[in-house]
């Protein structure tokens, strides 16, 4: 009889971005959500937070965001203010109303070191924000429109787990209300 060896997988993002799409307009009467679009200063506010990134030196393996247009458009100012537009992705997944255990699943299948973006919406961002941080939805996070995260040390051995660096919002990045 052989002897069988089981290697446990164990992947490594080594910093996970999480952002809330950036201020967009108001849901027309009888509009369609998902066709929602950036204001002026949701444009404004998101291209100083990718101009901020860039100064920061972060840089971006990965772009994935929610298909719907508001969330698809932060995706796109970012990527081309950071020159990163090559990596933006659409995953159905980041969509509102979307399972964060299936995310979970979904970012643990990444191989490599990496470096993702991912640009969503509320409350998911901040249930797996949360999810990751502590393993569990104990810790209370709300994300304001074009607020921005980063987790370091993300590894998934069952569940993802990281380490909260920062939490900002516009305002705190002095870019608006």
């Amino acid at each position: 009889m052989k002897n069988l060896i089981t290697y446990q997988v164990i992947c490594v993002v080594v910093e996970l971005f999480i952002m809330r799409h950036g201020k967009a307009e108001a849901r027309a009467m009888g509009g369609n959500d998902a066709d929602r679009v950036l204001t002026g200063q949701g444009r404004e506010e998101v291209k100083k937070i990718g101009q901020w990134t860039v100064a920061m030196g972060y840089t971006f393996d990965l772009i994935a965001t929610s298909p719907l247009k508001r969330a698809r458009e932060t995706a796109e100012i970012i990527g081309t203010t950071t020159k990163q537009e090559h990596t933006v992705q659409d995953w159905d997944l980041l969509s509102p109303g979307g399972d964060p255990d299936a995310l979970s699943r979904h970012i643990a299948g990444l191989w490599g070191d990496r470096s993702v973006l991912l640009i969503g919406h509320e409350p998911m961002l901040s249930i797996l924000i949360s999810r990751i941080i502590s393993r569990d939805t104990t810790v209370s996070i709300v994300l304001a429109k074009g607020a921005f995260a980063r987790i370091k040390n993300v590894t998934c051995n069952g569940d993802l787990s990281g380490e909260l660096h920062s939490l900002l919002t516009p305002k705190q990045l002095s870019f608006g209300n």
